[in-house]
């Protein structure tokens, strides 16, 4: 097999305003500007790329699929994402799992998850 994983791109009303929000999220920085789109660096080498595409239409409803983020401090890291501005909108747990819930500035649904 040929195929892999090299980017993630989100359809966006605003993406300069996306792809600042998630540098800051994810400690990287804007690698490519093409104005309407948006790709930052991957957070380590190798690693799958993040793009931010406009488009002309509101998004409706849930996102379809979203990113699930791991971290060993939830707490710390939620609070710091939230800062950033993001809207926590719930905890969950699982035995051996725990994750909140938040939406981007845009209202793109993402998680923050810790192993117990």
């Amino acid at each position: 097999m040929t195929l892999e994983l090299g980017m993630v791109t989100v359809d966006c009303a605003d993406p300069r305003q996306m792809a600042a929000f998630w540098c800051g999220a994810l400690g990287v920085r804007i690698d490519q500007d093409w104005g309407e789109y948006l790709v930052l660096t991957p957070a380590r080498e190798g690693g799958v790329r993040l793009g931010f595409q406009q488009v002309p239409e509101e998004r409706a409803g849930k996102n379809r699929l979203h990113l699930d983020l791991a971290t060993t401090d939830r707490e710390g890291e939620v609070a710091r994402l939230v800062g950033l501005g993001a809207t926590a909108l719930g905890e969950h747990e699982v035995p051996g799992l725990a994750w909140t819930v938040l939406e981007d500035p845009e209202g793109n649904r993402f998680c923050v998850g810790e192993p117990h």
